[in-house]
């Protein structure tokens, strides 16, 4: 089923600030630039573009795949010789485009990067009406492996909604049985990670998580807390946000209590970064589709 007219508009828009954007970090990014320049200026283009971020940029470096943004005051920086993912989402009026691009600056890790946009080439000639999750996921994994890596296995893309990133069905990157299918109309983020032949293929959660998500509503004590949650309703709704975005809306004094609560009591929660159990480094390409009768339509 196509989607509607005016809805479709709205995805295109996301996806061309979403491009604009990626390819603006693309040529910003570079070695001991700190993390958190990157990840504000990726939000401040995104929102004087005319969208609004549909979850804070990740910026994952090495053996991080996924799910790092900086918090307050972050002092990380880009190191030398790094691999570094940039994964960015625009909203507009709830309809996300989400895409990514690795930065390389270790030409050792040149071929890596390079698989990584290979299977998403690969992936956006495949997609189409009725191909099912199996076939994809063999695909992908044929993809990557025939050129020398390895796909990492519990990373996958994800069928898009109004307000929701991870809207249930899953495309994977290595085969599995599976008798979900893809449909017309349907909006997909696709994402190959990419990883060396000799590293575990998969990720296992760090200690830190910097992003987090409203979950559902809960009896709260503190009226700062109270406050904080009314706040994250009202501007991220469904949508992951940072701490960053929350500075200003209880007084300073009062803010590590209000957030802990929201933690404890579950109204909240939270993506740890996303961590190569091996410790090797990662690649990622992801481009956001639509499926389109005959086949699909890359909207970033």
């Amino acid at each position: 089923m196509a989607i509607p007219e005016e809805v479709f508009q709205k995805y295109q828009r996301a996806g061309k600030i979403t491009r604009e954007v990626r390819e603006e970090m693309r040529i910003t990014v570079r070695e001991g630039m700190p993390i958190i320049d990157i990840c504000e200026k990726a939000e401040s283009l995104i929102r004087k573009k005319g969208g609004k971020p549909a979850f804070p940029c990740n910026v994952s470096v090495n053996e991080i795949a996924a799910h790092y943004t900086s918090p307050p005051q972050d002092k990380r920086i880009i190191p030398e010789n790094s691999i570094v993912k940039i994964d960015i989402g625009v909203h507009v009026d709830g309809y996300i485009a989400d895409t990514a691009v690795t930065v390389c600056f270790n030409p050792e890790y040149d071929d890596l990067v390079n698989t990584a946009k290979e299977a998403l080439k690969k992936a956006v000639e495949i997609l189409r009406p009725g191909l099912s999750m199996s076939r994809f996921g063999s695909t992908i994994q044929k993809t990557i492996k025939t050129r020398g890596f390895k796909p990492v296995s519990n990373l996958t893309g994800h069928l898009i909604g109004r307000y929701v990133i991870h809207a249930g069905k899953s495309l994977p990157n290595v085969f599995h049985i599976s008798t979900s299918r893809v449909k017309e109309g349907e909006i997909y983020g696709v994402e190959p990670f990419v990883t060396v032949a000799k590293a575990a293929g998969r990720v296992e959660n760090g200690e830190e998580a910097h992003i987090f998500r409203y979950l559902k509503h809960k009896s709260l004590k503190d009226p700062y807390a109270k406050r904080l949650l009314n706040h994250i309703r009202k501007n991220f709704q469904t949508l992951p946000f940072t701490e960053r975005w929350l500075q200003g809306c209880v007084p300073p004094s009062r803010y590590k209590t209000a957030f802990s609560e929201l933690l404890s009591s579950k109204t909240l929660m939270s993506y740890p970064v996303f961590i190569e159990a091996s410790g090797k480094p990662v690649a990622q390409a992801e481009h956001t589709i639509l499926v389109v009768k005959d086949g699909c339509m890359v909207l970033t």
